[in-house]
């Protein structure tokens, strides 16, 4: 850290969304905290501390703790806007107090890293007195979207309530792959339900726009610095960027899951052929595809005798036909939750059926899976565009009939060059080189903040 050094200063509170695609790498954040001298603290919502404590950090040197929410007990709310209720109205009183106790009077926190989407937080951290740096779990492209909303309702592309106004292209970043104002991670569900979602962004971002920092889980572009920078087309009063990911490659820790991990996946693969399953998830947050969909698939998947791990959660069976789990017991599995990582790096796997999703696709790149693409909701149709345009390491699917399933799989699996694409964006983004560099942008954000805190004689000393 330069010549700054720590005095008790050395606790960084880490406040993540309650979705576990925000609090995994939230969770290999504060490993790399730890790595650095630093005494992490992880703050989560009640409802979801008890699911993820016991695998957040199995030597017990990540402190975790919970604030109440005001949500039933012993239940993963799905909807969106219950949560942002949790957060808004019941955390931040619950979380100021915490914070001011961690801190007591010698001052014991040196930073509060919020997640974006848990804006409220940063507010107590500026209540507090204390220094906070945002974080963005996914890619810099969908951080970029949000930034350029007062940008697209200046130049009429959306309302000021984030209805498109045209069709046209996005294009917010150098050579990044063309986008449609369908694509808009608002725009999810009825009218009222997006005009809500557009609410919770603006918020979120006017809450974020002073921000000094901004560590994102993302790896540069080749059209963008290795080093910290300002974002293209964005004001001087934007944050400081560090690209500090992709987190998931640290994988010394187990991803804290909310959800029991089904191991029986495990033992199946190990009896199939190489590269001859397809791993299927649509990920934990919103429901999947819907019924008709998921009937679609189970008969394509069932026709085509094609091999198949499933997770699919019990509610979101009713689309299955009547007898298809006993039908497929020897062709496929349906669990209610897998271990991913551990799925799709075995042999048999040979390609992942996905949401696109960041971390899903994150952890594909690490198992160098190739993707058939189906983005469901929020980042994901941005993340879809890069896999499948920018980097070329998956397919898109448009639907579900055996015909689609049939072309998708022909066309991934017969493409003889993604392979070596893959390896090379796994190289880019994976390799020692990108992780010294994620390291060496972390180190820069502590020497920044250091030299903050230092200049107000705040919590450290030289």
């Amino acid at each position: 850290m330069g010549n700054m050094k720590l005095l008790k200063s050395s606790k960084i509170i880490l406040v993540p969304y309650p979705a576990q695609g925000h609090v995994n790498p939230m969770a290999k954040l504060a490993l790399a905290l730890l790595s650095r001298g630093f005494d992490p603290v992880v703050i989560t919502l009640e409802y979801i501390h008890h699911r993820i404590i016991s695998n957040m950090d199995p030597k017990g040197k990540i402190m975790c703790m919970a604030v109440p929410d005001g949500l039933e007990k012993d239940n993963v709310p799905s909807d969106f806007f219950a949560i942002e209720k949790a957060m808004e109205n019941h955390m931040p009183n619950h979380l100021e107090s915490l914070v001011r106790q961690i801190d007591g009077e010698d001052g014991a926190v040196a930073c509060m890293i919020v997640d974006l989407l848990a804006s409220s937080a940063i507010e107590v951290a500026r209540r507090c007195g204390v220094p906070v740096a945002g974080f963005w779990p996914a890619m810099l492209a969908t951080y970029q979207l949000i930034a350029g909303i007062p940008d697209m309702i200046r130049t009429g592309l959306i309302s000021d309530t984030g209805n498109p106004q045209r069709p046209g292209p996005i294009c917010l970043l150098p050579n990044q792959p063309e986008l449609c104002t369908g694509d808009l991670p608002w725009l999810i569900g009825t009218p009222a339900a997006r005009k809500s979602r557009f609410k919770f962004w603006t918020r979120t971002l006017s809450r974020s726009r002073n921000l000094q920092w901004l560590l994102v889980n993302s790896f540069p572009e080749e059209s963008l610095e290795d080093k910290p920078h300002k974002n293209p087309s964005i004001s001087k009063n934007e944050p400081f960027v560090f690209q500090v990911g992709p987190l998931s490659k640290l994988a010394t820790i187990k991803n804290p899951s909310f959800w029991q991990e089904d191991m029986s996946s495990l033992q199946w693969l190990d009896d199939q052929k190489p590269e001859s399953v397809v791993y299927i998830s649509f990920g934990s947050w919103v429901s999947p595809i819907g019924e008709a969909k998921v009937s679609s698939l189970a008969l394509a998947l069932e026709a085509m005798r094609q091999p198949f791990i499933w997770v699919l959660g019990p509610a979101w069976r009713e689309g299955l036909p009547e007898g298809y789990l006993e039908r497929v017991t020897k062709l496929g599995k349906v669990v209610s939750w897998a271990p991913q990582m551990e799925v799709l790096q075995h042999k048999a796997v040979g390609c992942y059926l996905t949401h696109c999703g960041w971390n899903s696709t994150m952890e594909a790149l690490q198992s160098k899976k190739r993707l058939l693409c189906y983005p469901v909701a929020g980042d994901q149709f941005v993340n879809c565009a890069y896999i499948v345009e920018k980097w070329k390491i998956g397919v898109k699917m448009n639907g579900f009939a055996q015909k689609d399933v049939e072309e998708g799989i022909s066309k991934l699996m017969n493409d003889n060059e993604m392979n070596m694409r893959l390896m090379k964006l796994y190289e880019r983004t994976m390799g020692e080189e990108a992780n010294l560099r994620a390291m060496a942008n972390l180190a820069t954000f502590f020497d920044d903040l250091s030299e903050l805190t230092n200049k107000y004689h705040l919590r450290l000393a030289p």
